[in-house]
C-alpha cells in the first residue's frame, strides 16, 4: 500500500516566504512539516510514500536524500543527535511523481497512478499534521471491517464554519463511525447535511484511482477529488471516521502554522520533563 502526499501546490497563503522555499519546508519544531507527514505515512501500513511534487521544488527531495558526507561531519564533532536526525530523514523510504500542471488535487492524485498499481492507497494532505499517527490505522480497521470501503477522516465544525469545507451527508453506525451518502462541497449552513467536515486524510478504494482518469474539470476548471468520491458512492461504499481537534493540526494558513508551532513545543517540553 502506497500513502500519496500532493505537494506540487504553490503555498500562496505564506507568500512571501514560499517565494524559494516550499511551504511543505517550513519548520514545525524541529522538523520540516512534510517529514511528519512521510513519517505517519510509513508509520500507518504504507511500505512507501509518495510525494507527488513540483520539479521545482527541489529542496524536499533533498532533505530526503541520504547524505553521508554531512553524518560523517557531524559524528566528527561530536554532534550525533543531528547526525542520526539527518540520517533518520535520509532513509525514509520516498519516492516522487511529478504534477506538471496546476489542475487540482484530483489531478494530483491521479499523477500517482501507476505507482498504487491497483491497491487501496492513502492520502495525506500535506498542510494537516498528525503527530502521534493515530487516524490513518483507524481508518484501515474501518475499511477492513467493511470489505475494504473507502473511508475519510472528518472533523466536527461549528455552524460558522461550515460554509468552509467539504460536509459529508450520511448517519452514524457506530460511536466514531459514519456512512457515508454524499459529500457537499461548502455549503450554507441551512443547506448542510451535517457539521462533519473532511479532514485531510483519506483511505481510499482502487476504483477512485481509475474513476479520477475520467473526471471532468469542476469548480475553479480543476479536476476535483471530491468528484471522484461522488462517483464511486454510486458503487461502493465508504465511511468516516470522526475524530476530534486534539488528533491532528492544521498548518495551511499562518496562524494555524504558528498555533501548531506553539502547541507541538509545549507537548515536546512536556515529554523532556
Amino acid at each position: 500500500m502506497k500513502a500519496l502526499i500532493p505537494a506540487a501546490g504553490m503555498g500562496t497563503r505564506f507568500l512571501p516566504a514560499t517565494k524559494a522555499q516550499p511551504k511543505e519546508m517550513l519548520l514545525v519544531v524541529d522538523r520540516p512539516a512534510i517529514q511528519y507527514v512521510v513519517e505517519e505515512g510509513l508509520s500507518s501500513g504504507a511500505d512507501e510514500v509518495v510525494v507527488i511534487n513540483s520539479r521545482e521544488k527541489t529542496s524536499i527531495e533533498k532533505h530526503f536524500t541520504p547524505d553521508p558526507e554531512l553524518v560523517a561531519t557531524l559524528r566528527s564533532k561530536g554532534k550525533d543527535a543531528f547526525a542520526d536526525a539527518v540520517e533518520h530523514a535520509g532513509n525514509l523510504n520516498v519516492s516522487y511523481v511529478y504534477q506538471d500542471e496546476p489542475l487540482g488535487l484530483g489531478h494530483a492524485i491521479h499523477c500517482a497512478a501507476e505507482k498504487s498499481a491497483g491497491e487501496p492507497f492513502f492520502v495525506l494532505l500535506g498542510d494537516v499534521l498528525v503527530p502521534d499517527n493515530n487516524i490513518c490505522p483507524k481508518m484501515l480497521e474501518i475499511s477492513k471491517a467493511h470489505g475494504g470501503a473507502s473511508v475519510i477522516a472528518v472533523l466536527p465544525v461549528p455552524d460558522d464554519q461550515v460554509s468552509r469545507f467539504g460536509i459529508i451527508a450520511g448517519s452514524q453506525v457506530e460511536e466514531g463511525v459514519w456512512k457515508v451518502d454524499g459529500l457537499v462541497e461548502k455549503p450554507k449552513l441551512e443547506d448542510a447535511p451535517s457539521n462533519l467536515s473532511v479532514f485531510g486524510r483519506y483511505l481510499l478504494s482502487p476504483r477512485v484511482m481509475e474513476l479520477l482518469a475520467d473526471v471532468e474539470p469542476g469548480v475553479g476548471g480543476e479536476i476535483q477529488l471530491t468528484d471522484a468520491l461522488d462517483a464511486v458512492l454510486k458503487e461502493e461504499e465508504m465511511y468516516a471516521l470522526v475524530i476530534s481537534e486534539e488528533d491532528g493540526f492544521d498548518t495551511g494558513t499562518v496562524e494555524s502554522w504558528l498555533e501548531a508551532n506553539n502547541a507541538l513545543y509545549a507537548r515536546k517540553l512536556v515529554a523532556q520533563k
